[in-house]
């Protein structure tokens, strides 16, 4: 017998992609229905995780939602806690900090992600997948309602299907424009659209996108436009679990031949060559290639295959989550160094995260003395200068503030404000000078210590220069 072709000794399947036609056009994939175990768990996982989606929105703490990414004022609200520009460098931090968990998780657990957790799969494939199913039918009747001239039953089906999709669209942009501005300001804007204009038609382009990637770009936006399937390359190795074929079991593979008749080949393999693993894949690959970039670790081919070796009375798990080395060499996952790396930088920058989170002022201050203003000697022999304290309350509560000169005796005189409250969520800003007796301006700069004082006590300490005569006899 010839010597056995394996994904790692031909490598032709990688000169075409499944999407593509011969001739260069598109080729829509109609995966067959998927249905067993694993199937069914990423269906109750999809229900939970649509249910947060949807519900995020409308929970509130303090009155705010509990998450709000409002780029346009750059104001975050993360599980009731307000975020505002000055905290940017934690959300660097953050960023940072999920590189290296997709990193970590990547370089473990492969493209599990994809497959049972990113949106753009669940939404496709639990939700707009299974709305096609419901009014197309299965794979075989979709190519063939495809091919079908354009009668009565096909407007009706298409027309169907184009309202349902671009309605779920429109609920979809909606929830993420929710997001961004808070529900109750999106729906003071669906009562009143026509005082909003801009808003509805970027909403309108959003849900056209949304329709767009459903209705006809799908498995391309895995394919094509995400980076994280290009990653792959960089970060698996041959510990990585991902979705695999046992080519070691499986191979030979062979069609099952009738009892009666003389088998034509001798077929060693547990691989029966039905192909259904093929049939339900939602990127049309063959996953007895190997890994490649267009699997998203769905698992439908898990199913499909298990189902087919309980059929022939052979074991199940001839494609399972495996790695190469537990494949070729019969080896458990190792933790190797490499993830070990990974798994101190983690630990690290989750610390620096939540210390950062932990150690954030409720109230930011910024302090400056006003711009093209040096020192004015006053008639009763003092020297004042002017100071703008810029004030960003982060919490859900009003607060009142005062200032007191801490390191040396003076007098702070704020300007139209004797009595400044910030009000929650809200900057402010404040002008105030500062006057001290000659002989404590002992140079050109002086340094200041101003206390900040609410209802309750001392809040917060700031530093600033004082310009006075550079020697004072």
């Amino acid at each position: 017998m010839a010597e056995l072709e394996t994904p790692y000794t031909q490598e032709s399947f990688r000169d075409s992609v499944a999407t593509i036609s011969k001739e260069g056009k598109r080729n829509f994939i109609n995966p067959k229905k998927p249905k067993g175990r694993l199937y069914n768990l990423r269906t109750w996982f999809s229900v939970f995780y649509l249910v947060i989606f949807f519900s995020l929105p409308f929970i509130k703490v303090h009155g705010e939602p509990l998450l709000m990414f409002n780029i346009l004022e750059r104001r975050f609200i993360i599980f009731g806690m307000i975020f505002w520009p000055q905290d940017f460098f934690i959300f660097g931090i953050a960023m940072l900090t999920f590189i290296v968990f997709i990193i970590l998780f990547t370089v473990v657990f492969g493209r599990i992600f994809c497959g049972w957790a990113c949106p753009q799969t669940i939404f496709m494939e639990m939700v707009f997948r299974k709305i096609e199913y419901w009014i197309d039918g299965d794979s075989t009747q979709q190519k063939l309602l495809k091919k079908m001239p354009w009668n009565g039953k096909k407007i009706w089906k298409r027309s169907l299907k184009f309202v349902v999709f671009f309605l779920i669209s429109f609920i979809i942009a909606n929830f993420f424009l929710a997001y961004l501005i808070s529900m109750d300001q999106l729906l003071g804007y669906i009562e009143h659209p026509a005082q909003n204009i801009p808003t509805l038609i970027s909403l309108m382009i959003f849900t056209s996108v949304f329709f767009f990637v459903y209705w006809w770009f799908r498995e391309q936006v895995c394919i094509v436009v995400c980076p994280y399937g290009r990653l792959q390359s960089v970060l698996l190795d041959q510990n990585s679990i991902l979705v695999a074929y046992d080519y070691k079991r499986g191979e030979p593979r062979g069609k099952i031949g009738k009892k009666d008749a003389e088998p034509q080949i001798d077929v060693k393999g547990d691989c029966i060559d039905c192909s259904a693993c093929v049939r339900v894949c939602p990127t049309g690959i063959d996953i007895r290639n190997g890994t490649q970039l267009e699997c998203v670790n769905c698992t439908a081919c898990i199913d499909a295959c298990d189902a087919i070796m309980t059929s022939v009375e052979k074991p199940k798990g001839l494609i399972r989550y495996a790695s190469e080395n537990s494949i070729k060499e019969g080896v458990k996952l190792k933790f190797t160094n490499r993830i070990k790396s990974y798994t101190a930088i983690l630990s690290l920058l989750i610390a620096l995260l939540v210390f950062l989170m932990v150690s954030r002022s409720d109230l930011d201050a910024t302090l400056m003395r006003t711009a093209g203003m040096t020192y004015t000697s006053l008639p009763d022999g003092r020297i004042s200068n002017l100071y703008n304290l810029k004030l960003a309350n982060k919490t859900h509560e009003d607060i009142p503030v005062s200032l007191k000169l801490e390191n040396i005796p003076g007098e702070i005189q704020l300007i139209d404000n004797d009595h400044p409250v910030i009000k929650k969520e809200d900057y402010i800003t404040l002008q105030f000078f500062v006057k001290l007796n000659r002989k404590d301006v002992t140079s050109w700069e002086t340094p200041i210590v101003i206390g900040l004082y609410d209802s309750k006590g001392k809040i917060k300490t700031i530093t600033a220069k004082f310009i006075g005569p550079e020697v004072y006899q």
